[in-house]
């Protein structure tokens, strides 16, 4: 009989009831199924640590999860500031082939998720669970659904990166089965998640009925969510109408079809429409407080627990502050420090705009200090110095930026602090997979493309400016103008949502689910700013830092690993791999 090891990952209350004595199979150590999903345990103890080690598998932190990097630094948002040739700097470069896959390529280890989470549907209902939850109904089902939520969650990760993939359902295959099976459509992958999405919200708890001991736990709101996610992804150019080999299922739909965008659209409406989530007032405290019920932010819905630490600043801020810590892990590019308006909310291409080249973050929108450290930025008591041979750059074989500007995201506020010498105190880092300022988006960029640029779609581009601190002008537009067109909204909607959602693996999979991934890595290298010291100026000049590579149209999808196509005559490999 198979066994798993199992890892107490989430925080449950269990209540006092008939157990079985497992002191014979201590926890960590390996434990059989019938261990795990015994008879005579009516509290479903390891049962329930089983699922905690299920939501472990299938909800990686993104925090620095390519080895030890961002995602987002394979894309043209940053670049990793290692000395040496990161991951995502293969990924970026394009280095990466169906016999040498990329850092993030996990085929198989997305369907040992999968097959874990369809044990634990297979076998919880031997466990006598005599838990409830707070509103009466038995727990069984919520646990039930949460491992079908993981499932669909893991299919929607292989989804966009490998297209249509082979679905399994419920079935577990033992060594004897033959399990050369072929990948499903697109279009059936896409039919499956939403459907999963929609047969357990109801089962599930509601994002205010999670107590604190089970703070992090999947709700309906995170299973809607994720039908959001999905219809948006299907809707998306690289897949409706812009399918990479014509009429291929497994890359996406034979054609158009704008009820696509109109589906998402309802999906996220439907969210909006429950009145249970809303924008923090601050930008800074998506990111750095716990969410509601449990604690006062109601923004995100659907998170990875990180718990409190000084991990994000040790291992991100910049380098020169002594014994405080600062890794310098992540440096942004220019090109996403430009995408940030100015506090006027207009471009900084716009000559109404005000910016000032010899002073670029100046009046700035103050997203840009929330999320990037550049020179000048108060930091532990001081100003970061990224020009030449500041402290935060101060030349040498250590890490540090090499684009001028370092990751400030996800970290606590550490501008000014009492301690002598300054230091980092622990600090909330849940990752957020979705948080309500995206479903807003999803909104807009879906209405947008089945209707126009509506007065709904404007409303949501207003609330993030104007809980960003976006001057509303005398128009009361934030920057906006008026009278947009489709194709000028589209823009603006992208626009916004790089801003707003940067190092939140978004980007990476925006690029290339608009189909522009080719535009952002070929047309020209990564940028960023060597800054010089001139009298008592500094001078600002424009460098080239990396030259990125995305192989058209190939790269819009990862190849399925070599391995698997050789010992399975039935799965297709993706285009020109």
């Amino acid at each position: 009989m198979r066994k798993y090891c199992l890892i107490l990952g989430l925080c449950i209350g269990v209540m006092s009831a008939c157990q079985k004595n497992y002191e014979s199979v201590p926890l960590g150590q390996q434990a059989t199924l019938d261990d795990v999903f015994n008879t005579q345990d009516s509290s479903g103890q390891q049962a329930i640590l089983y699922l905690s080690n299920c939501y472990l598998e299938a909800l990686p932190s993104g925090h620095n999860r390519i080895t030890g990097d961002y995602l987002d630094a394979a894309s043209d948002d940053a670049v990793s500031s290692s000395n040496t040739v990161s991951a995502v700097q293969m990924i970026a470069t394009g280095q990466y082939t169906a016999a040498s896959p990329n850092a993030d390529d996990d085929w198989a280890y997305n369907y040992n998720v999968i097959r874990d989470c369809n044990v634990f549907i297979k076998y919880i209902y031997r466990v006598p669970l005599i838990l409830l939850l707070p509103d009466g109904r038995k727990a069984i089902g919520a646990l039930r659904s949460e491992a079908r939520f993981l499932r669909a969650f893991t299919y929607y990760r292989l989804l966009q990166r490998y297209g249509g993939v082979p679905l399994v359902g419920d079935t577990l295959f033992s060594i004897t089965d033959n399990v050369q099976l072929p990948r499903n459509s697109f279009s059936d992958c896409v039919n499956y998640i939403v459907s999963e999405c929609n047969n357990i919200k109801d089962s599930l708890r509601t994002a205010m009925g999670v107590d604190a001991g089970n703070y992090g736990r999947i709700t309906r709101e995170a299973a809607m969510a994720l039908k959001t996610q999905t219809l948006l992804l299907a809707a998306s150019p690289l897949y409706n109408g812009g399918n990479i080999d014509g009429s291929d299922p497994l890359t996406g739909y034979p054609s158009f079809d704008a009820t696509r965008w109109q589906a998402a659209a309802q999906a996220a409406q439907d969210i909006m429409n429950l009145g249970v989530f809303k924008l923090t007032p601050s930008f800074y405290d998506a990111f750095t407080t716990q969410a509601i019920p449990v604690g006062s932010n109601p923004e995100v819905i659907l998170w990875v627990q990180s718990g409190a630490s000084e991990s994000i600043e040790t291992k991100n801020s910049p380098v020169g502050y002594g014994s405080a810590g600062g890794g310098g892990q992540t440096s942004p590019s220019q090109a996403l420090v430009d995408a940030f308006p100015m506090s006027n909310g207009l471009a900084i291409t716009n000559p109404a705009s005000g910016y000032n080249p010899l002073n670029p973050y100046d009046n700035r929108d103050p997203r840009l200090a929330a999320t990037i450290f550049y020179n000048g930025h108060l930091w532990l008591n001081r100003a970061v110095q990224t020009y030449d041979g500041g402290l935060d750059k101060p030349g040498g074989t250590s890490a540090e930026t090499k684009t001028g500007y370092y990751m400030r995201k996800f970290m606590g506020p550490f501008e000014s602090v009492s301690s002598s010498p300054p230091v980092y105190s622990n600090t909330i880092h849940d990752f957020p997979y979705c948080r309500y300022a995206e479903i807003l988006l999803d909104y807009a960029e879906a209405t947008n493309e089945a209707s126009g640029p509506t007065i709904a779609v404007y409303g949501v581009l207003d609330s993030l400016r104007k809980r960003a601190g976006i001057d509303p002008g005398t128009d009361g537009m934030y920057g906006l103008a008026a009278g947009m067109d489709q194709a000028d909204m589209r823009a603006a909607i992208q626009n916004e949502r790089r801003i707003e959602l940067a190092f939140e693996e978004h980007r990476y999979w925006d690029i290339r689910r608009w189909k522009i991934a080719a535009q952002a890595y070929n047309s020209s290298p990564v940028q960023g700013v060597d800054i010089q010291q001139f009298g008592t100026g500094l001078t600002y000049n424009r460098i080239n830092v990396l030259t990125t590579a995305f192989k058209d149209p190939q790269m819009y999808f990862y190849p399925i690993p070599y391995g698997e196509v050789v010992k399975n005559p039935q799965m297709k490999q993706n285009p020109n791999w």
